[in-house]
């Protein structure tokens, strides 16, 4: 677990390492079969999963790449991968509606293993049934790695995520524990889900309302609150930005009020939310049909 968080040709040894990953995979099989999420093992194992799914498109062997990718319509193979927990990820561009989902292997190996579905599944297994926090965290940052970029991998495990497992019942859930990081990465992963604009309407469905019901009254006193609030106002930037319909739950669930106090803070050391309550308050006024809404 210490090695897989030693930087990048430690994690390419790991990756490398002929049945290791394909060792914790097993052993986390086996302890949900065997209805023991919670023990220390299998978090050490989920950690080390995490450690090694981060920047996993960059730094991917050409021969991986190339079979990943034999579909790709003019991705570019240097596009770096945003950060693990999402608080320092650049916008990306939306080019997933024309990118085609990589074909998935039947019986992966190795490295293949940790973009398969049946990893994913796990990991949303994991989130529901286990209660230790950093085992959770680790499941949620994994799926957050793997669904940060802007190629065919990140856009088929949202696909998976969202639609396949339906996995969102349970990322909901993390919203509302009250450990602060579980929390922060339950969101950064719905962040990164959210810039899929065919699963938009989806997410807004399930999670809209419990995203405006986890913002602060008025600004945060915490950095790791502040953050998660900013990650939340961004996420519902990009669920509202290209639907009237979406806009308006947002108003329904009473978000606004809490969007314009957090937006009109002065304080620099919370700027980092306020500036995102500010984008998305100017993105909710571009749905011009919703004005008199707004002012009532």
């Amino acid at each position: 677990r210490n090695m897989s968080s030693a930087g990048p040709e430690g994690r390419k040894k790991m990756r490398d390492c002929d049945g290791l990953i394909d060792s914790l995979v097993y052993y986390i099989q086996g302890a949900i079969a065997d209805h023991e999420p919670n023990d220390k093992a299998t978090e050490n194992c989920v950690c080390i999963l995490h450690n090694l799914s981060y920047q996993l498109e960059v730094e991917l062997p050409e021969s991986y790449a190339r079979s990943i990718y034999v579909q790709r319509r003019n991705i570019p193979t240097n596009d770096r991968t945003p950060g693990c927990f999402g608080t320092r990820s650049r916008k990306v561009k939306e080019k997933q509606q024309d990118t085609p989902l990589p074909e998935e292997k039947s019986n992966p190996r190795g490295v293949e293993s940790l973009w398969h579905s049946t990893l994913i599944r796990i990991y949303l297994s994991l989130i529901a049934k286990s209660t230790r926090n950093y085992t959770q965290e680790a499941s949620l940052g994994a799926l957050q790695n793997l669904t940060a970029g802007t190629g065919p991998m990140p856009f088929a495990v949202a696909q998976t995520v969202v639609r396949k497992a339906n996995g969102l019942p349970s990322i909901r859930t993390m919203l509302h524990v009250n450990h602060p990081a579980v929390k922060k990465t339950a969101v950064s992963l719905l962040r990164n889900l959210s810039r899929n604009t065919s699963l938009q309407n989806d997410i807004a469905r399930e999670v809209l309302p419990d995203l405006v019901s986890i913002l602060p009254e008025s600004v945060p006193e915490s950095d790791i609150a502040c953050e998660t609030t900013a990650s939340v106002c961004y996420t519902l930037y990009n669920l509202t930005q290209s639907s009237s319909h979406n806009a308006r739950l947002l108003l329904n669930a009473n978000g606004l009020p809490k969007i314009i106090t957090i937006s009109m803070n002065d304080s620099n050391m919370f700027s980092k939310a306020s500036k995102a309550a500010s984008v998305l308050l100017c993105s909710l006024w571009s749905h011009t049909d919703l004005h008199n809404a707004y002012k009532k």
